[in-house]
């Protein structure tokens, strides 16, 4: 028995009952044996992982439900699943939380979000059905998780079809409370194709009324706009979207799709529009992050957390039965009307072994570390004037490596993953570039776990999310360069608790 290479629609929409339970348990074990696998980042046990959803704290717990398929790397009938954490760094599996089991969710249970009422954790989602012709039907759905953790569908859609004038490519529901209201933005696309955010608002979620599009852009958002999520940072209105056939005039981005976000004076929802807003901005300027959900905290953070993957692309771990994972959990601030995507300080916590590093740049490699298991978070502070690179995942001959080259002079860094472990997605580039300001100090701080590496730049100012896929011995860290001096920290870090 082999895995599946080639996926037909049949298959990828076949009950998970009807799963051979020999297949699952081969498939199991090949992801089991994978060299690829994280330690402390969110993944499924097999099978491909999408859009993190209803991020919540609820019941004295946090609360994270992700898209799946897990009967192989491809988009089949989707699943959410459910994970739980006391402290947003080491998640328990809480098993399936929502099954496409219904008319109105038979052909997936899509992205969403939620929010708590009263007692009860209330999750909206986007059921995805097709009819014999493959033709598409989006229904919105709700579901409630009560104190004991059982979840209750409700029977019906409580927003059965789209407004005229629009598709159904309409999914995402993003569900909030603000002024005393109930909102609901979500993802659509025009009869002429364009890309479009609608608002609902009402007293009640069950009795929310269609107010019109939201006003953020005289620009064309392309042909479909995904995980609409309004997140208020000190009652700052911030918009993470994500724009489906975006026109590279509107944005210089390289990935398939972009993961963006505009930061807004205020929301006036007389007129539906998010006032004086920013230019579109990315949100990560590196190869894989999409899908990035936020929401407002209780305790008065703005906490994210986003797909480490992009749609329709390839990955190596394809090959092995799994696919994707999440990143670690960032706090969103504003500094200066400028949006800063930091680590939460509970990540800390992972810390174990610790190695001070220091040196001068020179054009001698000097290896910061031999040997890391490529399980680790490193910080390094850089002077003024400083011109190096950085190698990550790197062989023993530095012939392989993940390059990050930072030229403080000039207001540079570039990372580079040419020549790193197993290559793909090269049709979107291997290198992307990032402007920082000139002849200033320079700190990176970097998260490297097995196949993934979370660059944040100048205390998240910028942030690069990078999947990697490395060889036998490619785990050396690696420094040199033209001018300038370095100092900080090594840690080893342990792997997430989930028993």
């Amino acid at each position: 028995m082999e895995l599946i290479k080639n996926w037909t629609d049949a298959l990828r929409y076949q009950p998970y009952c009807q799963w051979d339970k020999q297949y699952q348990k081969l498939l199991t074990e090949t992801v089991n044996h994978s060299k690829w696998r994280q330690n402390y980042h969110i993944q499924a046990e097999s099978g491909l992982l999408n859009d993190p959803n209803g991020f919540s704290y609820f019941n004295g717990q946090w609360h994270l439900f992700y898209q799946i398929y897990p009967m192989g790397p491809v988009h089949g009938v989707k699943s959410w699943y459910h994970v739980s954490s006391d402290n947003l760094v080491d998640w328990q599996p809480e098993g399936f939380a929502l099954l496409p089991d219904m008319s109105y969710d038979s052909h997936g249970v899509y992205s969403g979000s939620g929010i708590v009422i009263e007692d009860e954790l209330i999750l909206a989602y986007t059921g995805n059905v097709r009819d014999q012709d493959w033709q598409r039907t989006s229904y919105q759905m709700l579901a409630a998780m009560n104190k004991q953790g059982e979840i209750t569908k409700e029977d019906k859609p409580f927003i059965s079809a789209p407004p005229k004038g629009y598709t159904h490519e309409f999914r995402d529901p993003q569900v909030f409370k603000y002024q005393e209201q109930y909102w609901l933005l979500i993802g659509a696309q025009t009869d002429q194709l364009e890309g479009k955010v609608l608002a609902y608002a009402g007293d009640t979620l069950e009795k929310l009324e269609f107010k019109g599009e939201l006003h953020f852009t005289d620009q064309s958002m392309g042909f479909m706009v995904e995980c609409p999520n309004l997140v208020f940072i000190e009652e700052t209105p911030v918009l993470l979207f994500c724009p489906q056939g975006l026109d590279q005039e509107a944005l210089d981005y390289q990935n398939i799709y972009p993961n963006t976000y505009i930061v807004a004076e205020s929301f006036d929802t007389e007129t539906l529009t998010l006032t004086q807003p920013t230019a579109l901005k990315n949100l990560d300027e590196g190869f894989d992050v999409y899908a990035t959900q936020a929401f407002n905290a209780p305790d008065g953070r703005a906490l994210a957390v986003s797909w480490v993957g992009m749609p329709e692309t390839a990955y190596p771990s394809d090959h092995e039965g799994w696919a994707h994972c999440l990143s670690i959990v960032k706090e969103l601030k504003l500094k200066n009307g400028h949006l800063y995507q930091t680590p939460i300080k509970e990540q800390v916590e992972l810390r174990q072994e610790q190695t001070a590093l220091a040196g001068e740049l020179t054009s001698q490699p000097a290896v910061l570390m031999q040997a890391t298991n490529n399980c680790y978070e490193v910080i390094l502070k850089f002077t003024a004037g400083s011109q190096g690179k950085l190698h990550l995942f790197a062989d023993h001959e530095l012939n392989l490596s993940l390059v990050i080259d930072f030229d403080t002079k000039n207001g540079m860094i570039k990372v580079d993953r040419t020549n790193a472990g197993s290559p793909f997605a090269q049709e979107y580039g291997t290198t992307r570039s990032v402007s920082i300001e000139k002849n200033q100090p320079l700190t990176l701080q970097l998260f490297v776990d097995q196949s993934v590496c979370e660059l944040f730049i100048n205390g998240g100012q910028q942030v690069a999310t990078a999947r990697i896929f490395p060889g036998e011995g490619e785990d050396g860290l690696v420094i040199e360069g033209a001018a300038g001096s370095y100092a900080g920290d090594f840690w080893r870090l342990r792997s997430m608790k989930n028993d």
